[in-house]
Formats: C-alpha cells, structure tokens, sequence
C-alpha cells in the first residue's frame, strides 16, 4: 500500500527489471489506482488510495506510511477453503466472482499478521486480477519468481495455525520463535514483534536470476525486498 503507486512501480522497475502488466479501472469506485506486476508467473500488486480518510489511507496512517498490505494465495479448491473460512468463523471482508475467476479476502483481525486472500482461476495461463496479456509484461533478467514473505506477528504460533487451518497446510517451528507455512511455490515464515508494534508484511524473497546476486536487498514501500 502506497502512496504513490506510480513511483513504487518505478523503483521496482529500476531495482528488479519489472514491468506493469495492468492497472485495474474497476477499483477507482474503491477511491484506489493498482498496479499488476508479473514476477514470473507470480505478481507484486502496488495499490494506492486516490483520498483521503478511506480504509486503505487510514491502513497506510496506522502502519506509519508505506506499507505490505496483503498476501494473495491460489488454489483449485476454492469451496474448500471457504468451508475452513466458513467453520472457523473468519469473516469475509470482500468476495468476487467473474470470468472462471474466485476470491475472499478475509478480516486480518480474524487471521493476525496482515490482509490476506485466497483465490481461484480457472485455465493454466489466466489471471483474471492481471488482465488478459499480462505474459507480454513478464521480464526475469533480473529475478525469476517470488520465494518467500515474512510476516510479523504478536503471536507467531497462534497466526500460522489459523493460517494453516485455512490454507489447509500445517505449520512447522525452528524452535526460536518463528514458525513457517510452505505452500507449492514459496514459503510464508512468521515472526514475532513487540506488543506496541503492528503487525504486517516485513520482507519479501525474491529468486535471483543470477546467484551470485542472492542477499543484496533494497527498502521499497515499507517492505524489504531481498534476493536470493
């Protein structure tokens, strides 16, 4: 989430090589701009509020500016999911149907650690959030795909055991506090941060073209970004 979505975009371009694939005309109802970054056949996703006082500005003043706002998850069984949702009693902040395309995006305070959503496309190559030829803006000069996010949390083993019981995955512990969700493509490791603190997104991974590359790593948008 920032302020700025087009010079964020601007400083990932210059920093990992990456270009915009789509900008959403739908969510300026919402008072947001986007902007879809292929990583891959992953995406980065830079939103901005457009006024002032809306639930994503209001995000952005809690977190102190800049921010990691969401992590978006896909699956092939979307109903799946929705019953965990659905039996755990998580509420639903928002749900969208359209083109063979799912998604619920689910309250924070019922998840801990930050937004996240769970999602379903139908068709191997389609990303309806990406637009119909988001492939035309896919470069991996530089990095090849998302690996790993880091999320800060009050209570690291309390946030991945509701996160595995809705991502239908069980979650593992390194023994010093942090706890770690694989999923098919990256992992997602939770770790703590003080009680006077917010939790959010803290670091994103990304996979190195060049390995020789892997822990340089530079501040963008109040997430670091390091390569490995």
């Amino acid at each position: 989430m920032a302020a700025d979505r087009d010079a964020i975009t601007a400083r990932l371009h210059d920093a990992f090589g990456l270009d915009v694939a789509y900008h959403d005309p739908h969510i300026e109802q919402l008072d947001l701009v986007n902007a879809v970054i292929p990583v891959g056949d992953q995406f980065l996703e830079v939103i901005a509020p457009t006024k002032e006082g809306t639930t994503a500005d209001r995000f952005r003043q809690r977190q102190g500016g800049d921010a990691g706002y969401m992590l978006i998850f896909q699956t092939d069984d979307h109903a799946a999911h929705r019953a965990a949702v659905d039996q755990l009693g998580v509420r639903v902040v928002a749900d969208y149907s359209a083109e063979g395309f799912t998604n619920m995006q689910l309250h924070p305070a019922d998840t801990g650690g930050t937004f996240f959503e769970i999602d379903q496309q139908e068709g191997d190559d389609a990303w309806h959030p990406a637009g119909r030829d988001w492939q035309r803006a896919v470069r991996t000069d530089v990095v090849i795909g998302i690996t790993a996010v880091m999320v800060r949390c009050h209570d690291p083993e309390a946030v991945a055991r509701r996160w595995g019981e809705l991502l239908l995955r069980t979650p593992t512990t390194d023994g010093a506090g942090a706890c770690h969700l694989d999923t098919d493509d990256a992992v997602v490791h939770f770790v703590p941060t003080p009680p006077d603190t917010r939790e959010g997104i803290e670091q994103v991974t990304l996979t190195a073209a060049d390995p020789d590359a892997a822990g340089a790593h530079v501040d963008i948008a109040g997430v670091r970004f390091e390569l490995a």
